[in-house]
């Protein structure tokens, strides 16, 4: 015949049970916030916070481009991005782009207008969409002061994550002290209700 444990034995049981309730709900009510943008905190930790937790939830589609045709010719490449977290997103700052060609990473730098963005913050509800635009100088093939660009690695502010495109739009031009690309990047503009 079984029998039942004693009855402290079953109020500690049920005690331990309300406890780890307790604890996985708040972990729950936790995790529901991450994306929500509170407005009573202290400001940049907690807003840091939610953009850390929304930025993975961020779909970037880069191009189609307005390629320049010829060397000397300048080229536009707009970089959409869309929120589709569950909440509220913010980007702090601007974005990170690099070319690579073949091995060799060159940072491309913000565009003069750009630097007022920086510090301004872009706040995108679900399914919302901003853009940025890398702007660059198309390059002579194979030649001496261009660099022969195959991919484009953007990163986001607040992530930790780099994602790679593919570049088809030719050589970009190097600037006159020959190693940094003749590009910027601008900061982001809305682009959706």
């Amino acid at each position: 015949m079984r029998r039942s444990p004693p009855a402290h034995r079953r109020h500690s049981q049920r005690t331990h049970a309300r406890h780890f309730l307790t604890v996985t709900a708040l972990a729950a009510a936790l995790l529901l916030t991450a994306c929500d943008d509170g407005g009573d905190g202290d400001g940049e930790t907690q807003d840091s916070k939610a953009g850390s937790a929304c930025v993975g939830e961020l779909a970037v589609e880069f191009g189609p481009a307005n390629a320049a045709p010829a060397a000397g010719d300048t080229g536009n490449v707009p970089v959409t991005v869309t929120n589709r977290s569950g909440g509220e997103c913010v980007l702090d700052g601007l974005p990170a782009v690099e070319f690579d060609a073949g091995g060799t990473t060159t940072s491309v730098a913000a565009d003069e207008g750009a630097g007022a963005a920086a510090s301004t913050r872009t706040t995108l509800v679900k399914e919302a969409s901003t853009s940025f635009t890398l702007t660059y100088v198309r390059g002579e093939e194979g030649g001496s002061k261009s660099l022969a660009v195959e991919t484009v690695k953007v990163r986001l502010p607040g992530s930790t994550k780099t994602q790679r495109f593919k570049w088809s739009y030719g050589d970009v031009a190097l600037k006159s002290d020959g190693k940094a690309p003749d590009a910027s990047v601008s900061g982001f503009q809305q682009t959706g209700d």
